[in-house]
């Protein structure tokens, strides 16, 4: 830990002492050329007149060729041949993605695991092991002649500092196991109190198409005896507004549960999720159940314990990190990212050090081109805590930088180990929309699609719902895609059929767990995948006609198809926060007010 945490400090030491800088932003030197800060104020304040975030650059070292690496050959095991005619992905790009190597991959997912190991077993947001995991990061592209920035924000900081605990006393004696049964919502209370469970407007059985208003409006309350434990359905409005209005009505704590309706894949709403009821005044303990545990807790005459112990710091700063290319066009960017953080119960390797690698590793490739465009990679922080690093970057960039950003790709979890090949479904072709795509954005679907049809591998649809990192982007207008293997969701039939992999069991069993290990990793996605995001940037980097360019017509050429797909969507409420004005939003990666399904779910 302490090799691990002092190698941290004396990167980023040096970062600050590099060049000067506003007192809140550090700089990150290494590529040729002046450095231009991001301004950070700690919040959504104005933003300094000198922040245009990573803007401008010599231009000299830009070339009209492509370079790709020597010896560069198709994916392993894809089988493909060269994209069909009038396909949007050059055979050079194919060529490119197939220079990844999973070795180089597995390096950085080791790398990452190791500095969690040293860390308490985390890279969770404002730790030392994620202050460790960027300075990894950094190293690596600083290296590699990248222009950097390490932009600092404040976040309301939040862990658990005990295991949970939740058993029922009466009429039975059971206990429950934390991370299986049930688990602590971010940004719960703490307390430890043991109580009648009163259940508050539930659908049991379960009504095959409806969805529980349970705890959404005041009226469900009027009969509630307070110092009870509130048991909630989840369903329609958020977990904030249902915690909330449990603890006005007097609960000592609540317990959401999964709302049992049944399906394959993830229309399956019978497991445990990940929640958050955001930073909110909720002082109670608030944990998630999945259904067989909310379903023994509705019984009549339930009596059960329940302990939480947290910690929540408003106040605390975190960093994303920006790394820009010193060539192409500044007035054209292209940009890619990842989330870095972890959640705090584990070392986040799929969550999302997969995706880390990928866009990292990518990055380090693209050093030998000279692409038209600028390529600009970013690695989020606190994505875990609700997209606070990414959305606190689009709110600093002032309009005419944003008008530069045609595009952002963004990868989060690229290799579950019961994965399937999603892709964000930007052309709006499956049954059920939760946010409304930017024009463009099935541009960039398509494209994705193309590559993976050259190597072979099957794809489907997941769903374009704002609930990662390229939601602040698309609430902003730009054109956004990715990818996705999946996350708490269990896999269905048909997909087993379609990926591999076992039918009935979670694409991600280790999602947001202690086992997020780089035992959980699976090669083939994370080779696949991170092929089809170096592809992506090598498309973009060269393309003349970037899907927000003026003289390219909205959504010129988008496919309405998915390859494979039906498109039976997954039931939820729409994209996060701005993304679909007057609709409520949903959550990052099962952390936000509110989420209210799976990870980025997957449509089929």
């Amino acid at each position: 830990m302490t090799a691990i945490t002092a190698v941290s400090v004396l990167s980023l030491a040096a970062v600050s002492a590099a060049t000067p800088a506003p007192a809140d932003a550090a700089l990150v030197a290494g590529g040729p050329g002046p450095v231009i800060s991001a301004a950070v104020t700690g919040g959504s304040g104005p933003v300094v007149a000198d922040a245009a975030p990573l803007a401008g650059g010599d231009d000299s070292e830009r070339a009209a060729g492509s370079v790709i690496p020597a010896g560069a050959a198709p994916v392993s095991g894809g089988g493909g041949s060269a994209p069909p005619a009038g396909s949007p992905l050059p055979p050079e790009a194919k060529a490119f993605g197939a220079s990844i190597k999973l070795a180089a991959l597995r390096g950085h997912l080791e790398r990452l695991q190791s500095i969690a190991d040293a860390n308490g077993g985390t890279r969770a947001a404002a730790t030392p092991g994620y202050a460790a995991s960027l300075a990894y990061v950094a190293d690596k592209l600083r290296e590699a002649g990248y222009r950097l920035t390490s932009q600092e924000f404040k976040i309301s900081f939040f862990r658990e500092v005990a295991t949970p605990v939740l058993k029922q006393t009466r009429p039975l004696a059971k206990k429950y196991v934390p991370g299986t049964d049930f688990r602590t919502m971010t940004y719960s209370g703490s307390g430890e109190v043991t109580a009648p469970v009163q259940a508050v407007d539930l659908v049991l059985p379960p009504r095959k198409g409806q969805e529980s208003t349970s705890g959404c409006e005041a009226s469900d309350f009027s009969r509630f005896a307070r110092g009870n434990i509130a048991l909630i359905q989840r369903g329609t409005c958020s977990f904030q507004a249902k915690a909330e209005r449990a603890e006005a009505a007097g609960a000592s704590g609540v317990i959401i549960f999964n709302d049992g309706r049944a399906g394959e894949g993830a229309d399956n709403h019978k497991g445990l999720f990940g929640g958050s009821i955001n930073t909110s005044t909720v002082r109670i303990p608030v944990v998630s159940a999945d259904f067989a545990t909310g379903e023994q807790l509705a019984a009549r005459g339930t009596t059960v314990a329940l302990v939480v112990q947290t910690e929540i710091a408003p106040d605390r700063r975190t960093r994303n990190l920006i790394a820009e290319s010193t060539w192409g066009d500044p007035d054209r960017v292209v940009m890619l990212g990842a989330h870095l953080d972890s959640v705090m119960m584990g070392p986040g390797i799929n969550d999302n050090g997969s995706g880390t690698a990928g866009v990292l590793e990518t990055a380090l490739a693209a050093k030998s081109l000279r692409t038209k465009n600028r390529l600009r990679f970013a690695f989020w922080g606190a994505e875990e805590l609700g997209l606070l690093g990414s959305k606190y970057y689009v709110s600093a960039l002032p309009p005419a930088e944003r008008a530069k950003v045609k595009l952002y790709l963004n990868f989060d979890m690229i290799a579950s180990p019961n994965y399937v090949f999603g892709i964000y479904d930007g052309n709006s072709s499956g049954e059920v929309i939760s946010a409304t795509p930017p024009p463009g954005s099935g541009q960039i679907e398509r494209l994705l699609q193309t590559y993976f049809e050259a190597v072979g591998e099957p794809y489907q649809d997941a769903d374009f719902s704002g609930r990662s990192d390229y939601g602040p982007f698309i609430g902003i207008g730009i054109p956004a895609g990715g990818l996705f293997t999946g996350a708490e969701g269990l896999k269905s039939t048909e997909e087993a059929k379609k990926f591999g992999g076992t039918a009935g069991v979670a694409y991600d069993k280790c999602y947001h767990q202690e086992c997020d290990t780089i035992a959980n990793i699976n090669d083939k996605a994370l080779l696949v995948n991170s092929g089809a995001i170096a592809a992506a940037a090598f498309t973009y980097g060269y393309a003349d006609d970037l899907p927000h360019a003026p003289n390219n017509p909205p959504n010129a050429g988008d496919s309405r198809g998915s390859r494979g797909s039906k498109g039976s969507g997954v039931p939820g409420v729409p994209g996060k926060g701005a993304v679909v004005p007057g609709r409520p939003g949903t959550g990052a990666g099962g952390l936000e007010s509110g989420h209210d399904h799976d990870h980025g779910g997957l449509l089929r």
